[in-house]
C-alpha cells in the first residue's frame, strides 16, 4: 500500500472573496469556507452547499462537485493553488453555468 503525498492545501479555509459577490452574500448563512480533507470535502457560501470529490498536488486541488443552489442541483468542478502570499486561490465551475474566481485564507 502506497501512501499519499501531503498536500499543504488540506483543512479548513475561509472564503474572503469570490468575483461578482460581496462579504453579506458569501457570509449569508454562516462563514463562506472550503473544506478539503483526503478524499473529499466540501464549500459552503451564500445558499451554495455543494460536496467536493478531490485530487491532490503537493500546492493544489482539484475537485467535481455536486450539491444545491438555493435548492436546484448544481454540479461542476474547479481548482485551488497555494500562490506565495499564502492564499488559496482557485475556481468553481458551475456546468452550463458561471466560472467564480475565489480566495480563501487559512483559518
Amino acid at each position: 500500500m502506497t501512501q499519499r503525498p501531503a498536500s499543504e492545501v488540506l483543512g479548513r479555509w475561509r472564503i474572503v472573496e469570490i468575483e461578482g459577490w460581496d462579504t453579506d452574500y458569501v457570509d449569508m448563512l454562516g462563514p463562506g469556507h472550503i473544506q478539503l480533507d483526503h478524499d473529499d470535502g466540501h464549500i459552503e457560501f451564500g445558499v451554495v452547499q455543494i460536496g467536493l470529490d478531490c485530487w491532490y498536488s503537493k500546492t493544489g486541488a482539484h475537485f467535481t462537485f455536486h450539491g444545491s443552489d438555493e435548492g436546484t442541483e448544481v454540479s461542476g468542478d474547479g481548482d485551488a493553488d497555494l500562490p506565495e502570499d499564502g492564499t488559496l486561490a482557485g475556481e468553481i465551475r458551475f456546468h452550463n453555468g458561471d466560472d467564480m474566481p475565489f480566495i480563501a485564507k487559512q483559518r
